[in-house]
């Protein structure tokens, strides 16, 4: 079996789903194919992508290289009614000559374009949904039918995504609500809809256990300046105002205010950083590669993420670390039996969610639970065997799967 992915961009060293789903299809016996532009991750967000600056290697059109076991092929692109479209994409499918195509999206050119060559180069599409409710601003207020920007998206949106789901076999939604959106909004149709969550790399992401690594925990939390005894709050990501990790910073300077032993490591960059840095207990540390994060948060206490949801967050529990989130967020399975949650900008409230888990015990058996839980339902070995099964599917059946129904919550 022969896959490609279609990915608007590739970052080398990050932990994106273009990273590590194409690993682990190749581990499995798939020769696996990303196929993504020479555009920069963020490419849109001229202020996000400064806070990548230094870290991103660019990729040049036409350049293909075998990377963790699958091969990566670089295209250009141009601007087709404002909207990226990679160029060469048809001739390139040609020369793979995949079985399936998988993208990240069931809109915009990359998805319009796989549908459009799918009949002539007979290969089973999939597509899928990674937009949250929580990014998208019309899935959280109600509009009349005829309200402006909901007949933009209808046309812009809806009826392309239509289109592409016509023939497609499924759509994988990473989460409930982002298949909702994609039900609502982009055109799929419901019994299209499938379930399947981003993952982890248990492989770099597990707690400290070997004596080696928890000796690497002691000596890497000297280094950054921990005394014995603080519990230390990660955050790794952007350091944006739409992330907004200054509130944990000025939760963590609260607390020690207190005379509480807090402190927090912030992993990243962006505009909130030299405020974060003069938050008393509170320390930066630049971007740093996908396998050095491991021991970053093997360092730490536990794992803190203020306003969006994360990939991190993941990474984290795996690590064996609990995890604190927003009240909104939709994603609960990631915190459940291994989390708290705050409400979202509440200085307040997220002092209170941390004392929640001053006590080492609480934070080791929640740990615990959250990191059995990664390696048993989030490792993105079993979500490849997952995948490879919906495309075994496809392609033993003469007319499309039998498609899998999304549970009944955002039935209606």
């Amino acid at each position: 079996m022969r896959v490609v992915l279609l990915s608007e961009t590739f970052t080398k060293g990050m932990g994106y789903l273009e990273n590590l789903l194409p690993k682990y299809l190749a581990r499995l016996g798939v020769e696996t194919h990303v196929v993504a532009t020479d555009l920069p991750c963020f490419y849109r967000q001229e202020a996000v992508s400064k806070s990548y600056g230094g870290f991103i290697q660019p990729l040049q059109p036409g350049n293909v290289e075998v990377r963790d076991g699958f091969t990566l092929h670089v295209l250009g692109h141009r601007q087709t009614f404002g909207h990226m479209r990679m160029i060469g994409l048809q001739e390139k499918l040609k020369t793979i000559r995949p079985d399936i195509v998988q993208t990240s999206t069931a809109i915009g050119w990359i998805a319009l374009d796989a549908a459009l060559f799918k009949a002539s180069l007979k290969y089973k599409l999939f597509t899928g949904s990674h937009h949250h409710a929580s990014v998208l601003a019309l899935a959280t207020k109600q509009t009349p039918l005829w309200y402006a920007e909901r007949l933009r998206c209808v046309v812009l949106r809806t009826i392309p995504g239509w289109l592409v789901s016509q023939v497609t076999e499924k759509c994988h939604a990473i989460t409930e609500d982002c298949a909702e959106v994609a039900a609502r909004f982009f055109g799929v149709p419901r019994n299209k809809l499938a379930i399947c969550p981003l993952g982890v790399d248990t492989e770099l992401f597990h707690p400290a256990i070997t004596s080696e690594e928890a000796a690497e925990r002691i000596a890497l939390r000297e280094k950054l300046g921990f005394r014995e005894g603080e519990i230390v709050c990660i955050y790794t990501g952007r350091f944006g105002a739409d992330k907004n990790p200054l509130l944990l910073a000025r939760a963590v300077a609260e607390l020690r205010r207190r005379k509480k032993f807090y402190a927090g490591l912030f992993v990243g960059n962006g505009e909130q950083g030299g405020e974060i840095q003069r938050c008393e207990g509170c320390v930066t540390h630049p971007f740093v590669r996908v396998q050095e994060l491991g021991a970053l948060y093997r360092s730490a206490d536990m794992g803190v993420w203020p306003t969006q949801e994360s990939l991190s967050m993941l990474d984290a529990a795996a690590c064996g670390l609990p995890v604190v989130a927003n009240d909104t967020m939709t994603a609960k399975e990631r915190l459940d039996g291994n989390g708290l949650t705050y409400r979202l900008n509440d200085q307040g409230d997220l002092v209170r969610a941390l004392l929640g888990l001053r006590d080492a015990e609480t934070r080791r058996a929640m740990g615990e639970r959250g990191a059995r839980k990664m390696a048993e339902e989030f490792s993105w070995e079993s979500i490849a065997r997952r995948r490879i099964r919906d495309y075994e599917a496809a392609l033993c059946s003469k007319h499309g799967i039998a498609e899998e129904q999304v549970p009944s919550r955002i039935e209606g």
